[in-house]
C-alpha cells in the first residue's frame, strides 16, 4: 500500500446548511442547520436513520440540489451562488458518483461505459479509450473491457461503475450505498477498492451507508439525526 495521503485544509465546508421543502404549513425542514468540514484526502462514512438529512445532505455536496440557506465552500469557491450550469461543470471537472444500482448501460461494453462521462466532455477517441483503459486497470478488469454487464458479477458492474466515476480523475468521489445490492464478500472487495483509491490515488471518498461494517473502512464517521449533524468520530481505519 502506498503512503496515507496528507489530509490538511477542507475541500468541502457547510455552515449553517438548511433545506425546507415546500411551502406554508405542509412545510419540511430535512436540515436544519449543518455545520460540516471535510477534508482533503479523507474517507468519509455518512451514516443516520431514515429521514435523518444524510441524503440530503450528500446530494447538496453532489451539486444535485442547492440549500435553502447557509453557506457551501468548495475549495474556498461559494457553490450556493452558482447557476444550474455551473454547478454542472463543478459535477463534471471535480465530482464522480457511485451509485447502490450501478446504473450501467446494459448494451454497450464495460469500456464504452466508463468513456461516457469523457464523451460528454467532449474528448476524443484515444484519449476516451486511454483514460477509459486506466480506469478499468485500476479496478482490476481491464481484461473485461468488452464484456456487457449482464455478462459480469455485481462486484463486477460495481467496479464498472466505480471506474466510470473516477475516469475524469475526480477529486471527490460520492458513493451512495455502493454495497447494497451486493452480498458480504463483493462488498469487502469493493470497500478494499475505495480503500485503496482513497490511499494511493489521494481521492475524497464521501460515502452514504447504514452498514457499521462498510462504515468501518472509513477514516471519519458522521452521524445524522433530525436534520443536523449529531456526532463525528474517528473511523477504525484513521
Amino acid at each position: 500500500m502506498g503512503a496515507d495521503p496528507i489530509i490538511s485544509s477542507p475541500i468541502i465546508s457547510l455552515r449553517g446548511v438548511t433545506k425546507v421543502y415546500g411551502e406554508g404549513p405542509t412545510a419540511f425542514q430535512a436540515l436544519k442547520g449543518v455545520d460540516l468540514d471535510i477534508q482533503q484526502g479523507d474517507f468519509v462514512a455518512v451514516m443516520g436513520p431514515s429521514g435523518s438529512g444524510k441524503s440530503t445532505t450528500m446530494n447538496i455536496l453532489g451539486c444535485l440540489d442547492v440549500p435553502s440557506g447557509g453557506t457551501y465552500l468548495f475549495k474556498g469557491h461559494h457553490v450556493e451562488t452558482l447557476d444550474r450550469d455551473q454547478r454542472a461543470l463543478l459535477r463534471r471537472r471535480y465530482l464522480g458518483f457511485v451509485f447502490q444500482g450501478f446504473n450501467l448501460l446494459s448494451r454497450t461494453t464495460a469500456l464504452e461505459n466508463v468513456e461516457l462521462p469523457l464523451l460528454y466532455r467532449g474528448e476524443d477517441k484515444k484519449t476516451r479509450y486511454d483514460m477509459g483503459m486506466a480506469a478499468l486497470d485500476k479496478v482490476g478488469l481491464k481484461d473485461w473491457w468488452d464484456h456487457t454487464p449482464a455478462e459480469l458479477s455485481g462486484g463486477q458492474q460495481q467496479r464498472v461503475a466505480i471506474a466510470r466515476a473516477i475516469v475524469t480523475q475526480p477529486d471527490v468521489l460520492v458513493a451512495d450505498e455502493p454495497t447494497g445490492n451486493l452480498d458480504s464478500q463483493r462488498s469487502i472487495e469493493i470497500m478494499e477498492l475505495l480503500t485503496d483509491l482513497n490511499r494511493n490515488s489521494g481521492i475524497t471518498v464521501l460515502m452514504v451507508t447504514h452498514e457499521p461494517d462498510m462504515a468501518a473502512f472509513a477514516r471519519t464517521i458522521v452521524h445524522f439525526r433530525d436534520g443536523l449533524v449529531e456526532s463525528i468520530e474517528a473511523g477504525v481505519a484513521a
